[in-house]
């Protein structure tokens, strides 16, 4: 992909969009390339950046993040490691205790940081470059989630997720030898991730029609391009071809731009990612490993979009009814090496009932599972 031809594209259609709809030209360097990891030292040279950053966990520092420091040594590029540390169940989590340790490792004299990693990493970045006024650079590892191009940042804080007001990359160097390189479980929370626009779409559809939500139509082109585009490579995919992981990163990257453009999350998160922050936030109540992102988001789709068909789907047939049946999107979850139903994340049926009626509790966003949940129906 030409990220600099794929944006100047996006900006001249949103530039032709109706009057009243509002959106932010999008501004973002960078490559979708085997071989990109080699292009950040040479960008980092051209911005003149004094020193940087690499911010990364264990796992990333061996997929990417001890390369690139030998390739930033090599060029003579001046910068600072900041390993962040597992919690107690070893998992790394954008709550207090990460993010500042992020602030505390970065030196002050460092003008940008480079979130070496996947959704978690970047969540931490992309939040301490907004407080901080540094240059946010993303350097992905693996395509497992839509939120490398995006603004908000979901972090903890005192065990409570919430969608805060970040920083958008700068730039952004997707390798595609790195991501190719990743285990397939990341690969497939990412498909799960691109999945969840089947009821995201939905829910954004419906809460303009019902509640007034502002609606860009451009956005919502995007995408549902790039989900299609994911369901039409879903074997390639599952397989972990060069070519699948690409088609997926496209998909995830256009999935990002769209909520930058429209400044929210609207076109990419609904109630499945309500119902899959719920679940988040009781694992680490319950002091539980946590789960990707991705794997959780497919799961809450599939089963969201059997509830929307079923109980929604006569009402407002053109919104609800053309879902795809939620076996269906299981199947595919599973041709993609992830998990598929709630069982298979260790979901209770408490918690999942609970979850069916307090999760639209989690944003001030009318969706079709808050439609439910108003007139007695999840």
């Amino acid at each position: 992909m030409d990220i600099k031809a794929a944006l100047e594209e996006i900006n001249e259609a949103a530039a032709k969009q109706p009057e009243g709809v509002v959106y932010a030209p999008i501004a973002m360097e960078g490559a979708l390339a085997a071989g990109a990891l080699a292009q950040v030292a040479p960008y980092l040279k051209q911005q003149n950046y004094a020193s940087v950053v690499i911010v990364a966990d264990d796992n990333t520092w061996e997929a990417a993040g001890e390369r690139l420091a030998e390739l930033l040594r090599a060029a003579a590029v001046p910068f600072g490691v900041c390993r962040l540390k597992p919690n107690g169940q070893g998992d790394v989590i954008a709550d207090e205790r990460t993010i500042v340790q992020a602030m505390l490792e970065t030196p002050k004299e460092a003008q940008a940081m480079l979130a070496v990693g996947s959704g978690t990493i970047h969540d931490v970045v992309r939040f301490v470059c907004s407080q901080t006024n540094r240059v946010f650079v993303s350097v992905p590892t693996a395509a497992s989630v839509d939120g490398f191009t995006s603004v908000g940042a979901p972090i903890i804080v005192d065990g409570f997720k919430q969608t805060v007001p970040a920083i958008a990359p700068t730039a952004i160097f997707a390798d595609l030898d790195v991501l190719s390189a990743a285990p397939q479980r990341m690969t497939a929370a990412g498909f799960g991730d691109m999945l969840g626009k089947f009821t995201s779409l939905a829910d954004w559809r419906f809460s303009a029609e019902m509640a007034g939500e502002p609606f860009c139509p451009l956005a919502f082109e995007l995408t549902e391009r790039a989900l299609l585009a994911c369901i039409g490579a879903v074997d390639e995919i599952a397989s972990g071809t060069p070519r699948g992981v690409e088609t997926l990163m496209e998909a995830l990257l256009l999935s990002g731009w769209s909520m930058l453009l429209v400044g929210h999350s609207r076109p990419a998160s609904g109630g499945e990612h309500h119902l899959s922050h719920h679940w988040e936030m009781a694992y680490l109540k319950e002091g539980r490993r946590q789960l990707l992102h991705g794997a959780k988001v497919g799961v809450a789709c599939a089963l969201l979009a059997k509830l929307y068909r079923d109980r929604l789907g006569e009402a407002y047939p053109s919104i609800f009814g053309g879902l795809p049946e939620g076996e269906q999107l299981q199947a595919w979850l599973r041709r993609a090496g992830g998990p598929a139903v709630p069982e298979e994340i260790g979901l209770t049926r408490e918690l999942l009932d609970e979850s069916l009626r307090e999760a639209h509790l989690l944003r001030d966003r009318y969706t079709g599972l808050k439609h439910l949940v108003l007139r007695g129906g999840a």
